[in-house]
């Protein structure tokens, strides 16, 4: 449920910077582990116990992940500065187009013959019709087949230690950086760790109540989880225990889809709305009008 506008370009991005990061730890040692300390020291003050906090922190799997935030800053000054970046859309464009090719819609139709019983539910107690909630489906993470290729933990605790542009800055790109943009980028560079702090207070929570490694939490670049790409702040809000177990459970079909559909219900969604209305409601989950065309379209042709 983050932004995807950027979702091809940025995987691509962050795995070379992970490449760069991997061969600086073979040059310098003293690179290998982050500093944590401020980190850890605001989660005790906000009241996580501190021995478990510290226990998650000391793991080997803890890793500084510069992507995510040097992603989200570049997209950030583009947008600002209307830097159009046209091999980045074209890339965006194709990751869209093959949602609609024949084969995929239909494996998309055998999924919402296989799950016909869980989405009549949906549409019974929602309105959201069995062909938006597969579409939504297919486009988040090909109908719960791929969840992310990062740890939700890392991206977060990452994206929230850099809170200082200077973190970052030996991964950004040259020439992204300018004197006309400097302190725009040290400004949202402090709000997007800021929101990240808030996500990953969120994911601690949810793995801790529900007995999770938190550091098994598979998320996208910028931390949703789950098969509905939740972001971690959005499950006590939206999260439906729809298979009773006394727990929600993104990773459910059950309890995933239903969440999903509370959350478009809850930004609007209602019985018998116009193709402008559902589009607008779309665009709350992400936050991409491509994004939103493509998942109508989906539901379209599954309708057909």
């Amino acid at each position: 449920m983050d932004l995807k506008r950027y979702h091809i370009t940025c995987h691509t991005i962050s795995l070379a910077l992970a490449s760069i990061f991997s061969l600086s730890l073979i040059i310098s040692p003293s690179w290998a582990y982050a500093d944590w300390t401020p980190l850890i020291e605001r989660l005790v003050a906000d009241k996580f116990d501190e021995q478990v906090i510290r226990k998650i922190f000391d793991r080997p799997g803890v890793n500084f992940d510069p992507g995510a935030m040097s992603c989200k800053l570049k997209e950030l000054i583009n947008k600002r500065y209307k830097k159009h970046d046209a091999v980045s859309a074209r890339k965006v464009r194709a990751a869209y187009a093959r949602f609609l090719r024949p084969e995929v819609i239909a494996e998309a139709q055998s999924y919402l013959q296989r799950n016909r019983e869980t989405l009549q539910g949906i549409t019974e107690n929602y309105c959201v019709p069995k062909e938006i909630v597969v579409s939504i489906l297919l486009v988040e993470t090909e109908l719960g087949q791929y969840l992310g290729d990062r740890g939700a933990f890392n991206t977060l605790a990452s994206m929230a230690l850099s809170y200082d542009l200077e973190t970052i800055r030996p991964y950004l790109a040259p020439d992204l950086l300018t004197r006309r943009n400097e302190d725009f980028a040290k400004k949202r560079c402090r709000q997007k760790a800021d929101w990240a702090y808030e996500e990953l207070k969120a994911l601690i929570r949810y793995a801790l109540d529900n007995g999770i490694d938190p550091l098994s939490i598979p998320g996208s670049i910028y931390g949703a989880i789950g098969i509905c790409q939740f972001m971690p702040t959005k499950i006590s809000v939206y999260g439906v225990d729809a298979d009773k177990d006394g727990r929600v459970n993104l990773f459910s079909e059950q309890d995933a889809l239903y969440s999903m559909a509370n959350y478009l219900r809850s930004h609007g969604w209602r019985c018998d709305m116009s193709a402008k209305r559902q589009y607008r409601v779309i665009l709350a989950y992400n936050h991409s009008k491509i994004y939103a065309d493509t998942v109508l379209n989906v539901a379209k042709k599954l309708k057909e």
